[in-house]
């Protein structure tokens, strides 16, 4: 099973089953400053754990970071 993230393909043996699962993998112990896209539809934070994925899908992470 083959998802997208961030122009990347990965191949997971068992995909996580919501993108709140997923965001414990790719940014384990960060949710603050994270924007993610789920096949180009920004999804608030809120909703991760409602929002289950399948294979294919495309996600984007995008997270703040501080310059000057």
């Amino acid at each position: 099973m083959e998802l997208t993230i961030n122009h990347t393909r990965k191949t997971f043996n068992e995909l996580p089953e919501t993108l709140e699962a997923l965001m414990t993998i790719e940014a384990p112990g960060k949710k603050k400053g994270i924007a993610v896209a789920l096949n180009n539809r920004i999804v608030p934070q809120s909703d991760w754990a409602a929002t289950f994925l399948k294979d294919q899908d495309s996600i984007l992470i995008i997270t703040a970071t501080q310059g000057g």
